[in-house]
């Protein structure tokens, strides 16, 4: 009597918990499915790619999860203890080679696919004609400059940095280079049109992120570093510093605008008749 009770005790156990866990599975999979907390549509090329090898990624890792989450679910119910004798067996060294290679085959794969994306914006640089626009990173803020009408960044010192002046990037003013560049706390971009960026950080590590365009770069001291993109919805994306870089890193955001070519070249008249 004593026996039954136990082995009822020990199925009902058994039952729930590889229940809960195929409930969980089932949920879990529907979240993703769904896409109840996904990322926002991109609005580049690139972020398509991106998205196509997320999804890529998602598929396979999601049918070993399954499989794996559904196959413990019925070991636990199926070897669950009813009073029999354990056995014990040594692993299997076949197995474990076959789904090693398997892994690493998966993840080999998996690099292959994204190597054009990954090239594309590592390894390519901008087409002739690109917009430049360089984005200096400073604890805890953003800043944007366009070349002006010439064409041409003006010469920059170190020493000249001061923004309570109004010169955050250190133009120097005997530069007549840098008298029409543009500096902005924000960044405006025309659509359609390739950007090429010049990242740099005046202090620490930060990192240039828009969630939109599935870019992120880390802005190093010492460094330019190029990336470009070319942004096709009209809109205001949040630029978010991606890499934790003091006290006030939860503050350091801007904003990217994406306009219409003929606002985007009123926007750029308004900034440099202001400049004047």
């Amino acid at each position: 009597m004593l026996s039954r009770r136990l082995e009822r005790g020990s199925t009902s156990v058994a039952l729930a918990f590889a229940v809960f866990l195929t409930f969980m599975t089932v949920v879990t999979v529907y979240i993703f499915w769904a896409k109840v907390w996904w990322f926002p549509p991109a609005i580049s090329d690139f972020g398509h790619e991106i998205d196509a090898q997320f999804a890529r990624t998602f598929l396979i890792t999601g049918v070993v999860f399954v499989a794996a989450q559904l196959g413990l679910a019925y070991a636990i119910f199926k070897f669950r203890d009813h009073g029999q004798k354990a056995a014990y067996f040594e692993g299997n060294n076949t197995m474990e080679i076959i789904w090693t290679l398997a892994t690493i085959v998966l993840f080999v794969g998996l690099g292959l696919y994204a190597r054009n994306a990954w090239a594309e914006v590592h390894f390519m640089g901008a087409a002739p004609g690109a917009l430049q626009i360089e984005v200096t990173g400073q604890q805890f803020v953003w800043n944007f400059r366009y070349a002006g009408p010439d064409g041409k960044f003006g010469r920059e010192k170190p020493e000249l940095v001061s923004a309570s002046t109004g010169n955050p990037v250190g133009l120097d003013p005997t530069d007549p280079a840098s008298k029409d560049d543009i500096v902005s706390p924000v960044i405006v971009v025309p659509a359609g049109r390739e950007v090429e960026l010049i990242i740099r950080s005046q202090d620490v590590t930060h990192s240039f992120y828009v969630r939109e365009l599935r870019l992120k770069q880390d802005a190093v001291p010492g460094m330019e570093i190029h990336m470009h993109f070319t942004a096709t919805v009209p809109g205001d994306y949040e630029i978010a510093c991606a890499e934790l870089c003091g006290l006030g890193h939860y503050r350091m955001h801007s904003m990217l605008t994406v306009m219409p070519e003929a606002d985007f070249e009123k926007w750029e008249k308004d900034q440099e008749a202001a400049n004047q």
